[in-house]
């Protein structure tokens, strides 16, 4: 009679498994991992996913280490000429069922709770509406910038310089930014990843995300949401840069724009299609 601890040779070779798979993971992957550590808010998500990936390699490992340890012990090691036969019936293990259970509802309960804190730690403005449930600490003094999305691109106003709109977006190093998102035509969807920030452009809409950036970098725009015959060439490149550069570059835009700002409607947070004026 096959007197082996099964249970405790699987439990072994989970335990190795697990240890060297999450290390890999947590240490070696993802700290590498989209969006990157351009802002607060991206590095924030690195480290959720950390987080996320860290806790689910055990459970993963678990189901994998079964399935392998399974295949190797008990296949069928008849020969070929034998018809294959079920192996015997089983109907359970309340044990294994209720350790089952406890794990998986703790680790979601957890997650659960951790999301809720990470959530309201920093400001839960992430293009949810115009009145964030919790904004972060230093809201009153942040960078206003408005993104406005039309077909095709996105252009920037800045109402603390006099409501001057420019055709890309610069923003200070170490400085909280607070982006209001509004469209003049139709949905579009502001995403700049490597700042870790994303929002629904919808006219008559104030979507309001916070970021803040942390050194000079350079970052990518896309429009993530079909917006007309042209949505795909809908990308622009942003900036971080210094905050004595950034006084230079938008005092250069008011001097630039400035006759073109006064032709402008005046600053609002949402605008309305025209039907007129739309390209497509």
């Amino acid at each position: 009679m096959d007197k082996t601890n099964h249970f405790q040779r699987l439990a072994v070779f989970w335990a190795i498994s697990t240890v060297i798979v999450t290390a890999l993971t947590v240490f070696v992957f993802a700290p590498g991992m989209p969006p990157g550590n351009g802002t607060s808010e991206a590095h924030g998500q690195v480290v959720d996913n950390t987080v996320l990936m860290g806790l689910s390699v055990p459970v993963a490992m678990a189901v994998l280490c079964f399935m392998v340890y399974a295949i190797m012990n008990f296949r069928d090691r008849g020969s070929h000429s034998a018809p294959p036969t079920d192996g015997p019936a089983i109907k359970g293990n309340s044990t294994v069922q209720m350790w089952w259970l406890i794990i998986t509802t703790a680790l979601v309960l957890f997650l659960a709770g951790f999301g809720s804190v990470r959530l309201l730690e920093d400001g839960s403005g992430g293009g949810q509406g115009p009145t964030p449930m919790v904004k972060p600490a230093g809201y009153k003094h942040a960078l206003q910038v408005q993104v406005i999305g039309q077909q095709w691109e996105f252009t920037y106003r800045y109402p603390q310089y006099g409501g001057v709109e420019v055709p890309h977006l610069e923003l200070p190093a170490n400085t909280l930014v607070e982006l209001h998102v509004t469209s003049l035509d139709v949905i579009h969807s502001f995403w700049a990843y490597q700042l870790g920030i994303k929002a629904d452009a919808n006219p008559g809409v104030d979507n309001v995300i916070f970021v803040n950036t942390i050194n000079p970098m350079s970052f990518q725009i896309h429009c993530a949401e079909l917006c007309g015959v042209w949505h795909g060439y809908m990308y622009d490149s942003g900036k971080v840069v210094s905050k004595s550069d950034f006084a230079s570059w938008i005092s250069s835009m008011e001097q630039q724009y400035g006759p073109a700002t006064k032709s402008l409607p005046p600053y609002s947070l949402t605008y309305f299609p025209d039907p007129q004026g739309r390209a497509g």
